[in-house]
C-alpha cells in the first residue's frame, strides 16, 4: 500500500529571518512532494535574511514566497493542520508555543544562528551555508523515515536523535 498522505512540517525560530526559511525551502525542495513546509518565528523580524536568500538561490532552493511571520498566524482556526513541529533555535524550544490544532510530533533541532556571525561578508556566508547543510542532512534523514510504519514513541525517539545530529547547537544563549 502506498503512502499518499502529505505531512504538514513547521519550522519554528525567533525571528524566521534565517534558519527557519533554510529549512522551510529544503522541506519544499527534497521533500519529494510527501512534504508541505512552512515556517514562522515568536518574534519574526519582518524580513528574510539577504544571506539567506543568496544561499538557497546559489543552491537553487526555492525562495519564492520566503517571508518572515508569526506563529500566530499557524495557530488560527483556518491554518493547516501541522504534523511535525521542529524548532531550530534554542531560544524558540523554551518559549511557550501556542497549542498546535492535531497534537503535532515536535522535536528541538537547535543550529547555531548564522544571523549572530560578525565579520566579511563571506564569514557571513560561509555560516549560512554550513547552517544550510546541517538542516538539510537533518531533513534527508527525517524524510527517509518510514512515517506510516513506525508507531509514535519510536518515531519521537528518532526525531530527538535527528536533533542531536552534527551542528547542533549545544550552547545556550540567551534569548534575543
Amino acid at each position: 500500500m502506498s503512502d499518499d498522505r502529505i505531512y504538514n512540517v513547521f519550522f519554528l525560530c525567533t525571528g524566521n529571518s534565517a534558519r527557519s526559511i533554510l529549512a522551510e525551502s529544503i522541506m519544499r525542495k527534497d521533500g519529494g512532494g510527501r512534504f508541505r513546509s512552512f515556517s514562522a518565528g515568536s518574534q519574526p523580524k519582518g524580513q528574510v535574511n539577504p544571506f539567506a536568500l543568496k544561499v538557497l538561490e546559489s543552491l537553487n532552493y526555492p525562495t519564492d514566497g520566503m517571508r518572515s511571520k508569526s506563529w500566530q498566524e499557524f495557530a488560527q482556526p483556518d491554518a493547516p493542520v501541522l504534523d511535525f513541529v521542529f524548532t531550530v533555535c534554542d531560544s524558540a524550544a523554551g518559549e511557550s508555543c501556542p497549542v498546535w490544532p492535531g497534537q503535532p510530533m515536535t522535536a528541538h533541532w537547535g543550529i547555531e544562528d548564522p544571523a549572530a556571525v560578525e565579520g566579511t561578508d563571506i564569514e557571513k556566508e560561509a555560516a549560512f551555508v554550513a547552517a544550510f547543510r546541517y538542516l538539510k542532512n537533518r531533513i534527508g534523514v527525517f524524510t527517509s523515515l518510514p512515517l506510516r510504519g513506525i508507531d509514535k514513541l519510536s518515531l519521537g525517539t528518532k526525531l530527538r536523535e535527528i536533533g542531536r545530529m552534527d551542528g547542533a547547537n549545544t550552547s545556550h544563549p540567551k534569548a534575543g
